[in-house]
């Protein structure tokens, strides 16, 4: 059995085509969307591009694409881990919602939080967006183990996929594996493309499938989306690295957890 499993695709649809058409190669048995599928340029088409996938295609909810569909409620939106939303970040949010059809919405709201499958050879993988506790949740390459041993303590052997920081690494506690399948649409790693997981009988493998960025420049150009040329500039043309994306994530982790205690 194959698994592809793909992360943190905000609404990038360029980095998912060159992904998709990757795997007609591949040949996956399924397909794990694990979640913040929307929340970036091209929401509607990216969810109307991942339905034509049907049966073969499992998808998980994401953090941004819980508050999507409360923006799309009319429903106040409050976030465990900072920053609070903005005044730019509501507008850029309620744009999203307002490119999707009432059944998108539906389709976002009713995803469930995990999605778990026995594998041959790899035994039970939890497949979650940010921990199995939440979708908020932050860990990184660099979180302490004492740390990482109170998010994922479990009796029993198993592989927790996730995603959330975009950033593909892997760490062991006790008898989990996690493994972060990194991001199709944002990654924070060493050039741009579209970063993910395939897994297999035979273990798994963090793959990357590169793409025209210029080419998707201008169709995120082309968008309406508020945020097009920074999301360009920044996700696909150029990227953060990913220290500089794990040092900023630990700093969040650490003042969230100082100010809980």
């Amino acid at each position: 059995m194959k698994i592809a499993a793909l992360y943190d695709i905000h609404g990038n649809l360029p980095a998912l085509d060159a992904l998709l058409k990757e795997l007609e190669q591949v040949q996956p048995d399924l397909i794990v969307v694990g979640g913040d599928i929307v929340s970036g340029p091209m929401p509607g088409q990216t969810l109307q591009r991942l339905s034509q996938l049907g049966e073969k295609m499992r998808a998980i909810r994401g953090n941004a694409d819980r508050e999507v569909v409360m923006m799309f409620d009319g429903q106040p939106i409050n976030r465990l881990y900072p920053p609070a939303l903005s005044e730019t970040d509501y507008e850029v949010m309620s744009w999203i919602a307002g490119q999707l059809t009432r059944s998108q919405r539906d389709f976002l709201a009713t995803l469930s939080e995990q999605f778990v499958v026995q594998v041959e050879g790899l035994g039970r993988v939890v497949f979650c967006h940010a921990t199995v506790r939440n979708d908020e949740e932050l860990f990184t390459p660099i979180t302490p183990e004492e740390r990482l041993r109170i998010i994922f303590s479990s009796d029993e052997p198993q592989i927790v996929v996730c995603g959330h920081t975009h950033i593909q690494f892997e760490r062991s506690v006790g008898k989990t594996r996690i493994i972060n399948a990194g991001s199709v649409g944002m990654p924070y790693a060493a050039q741009p493309g579209a970063y993910w997981l395939l897994l297999s009988s035979e273990g798994y493998e963090f793959r990357y499938t590169a793409y025209n960025g210029q080419a998707a420049a201008q169709e995120i150009l082309a968008s309406g989306y508020p945020q097009a040329h920074d999301f360009a500039e920044n996700n696909v043309l150029t990227i953060p690295t990913l220290d500089e994306a794990a040092e900023h994530f630990e700093r969040i982790a650490v003042a969230y957890e100082s100010q809980r205690s």
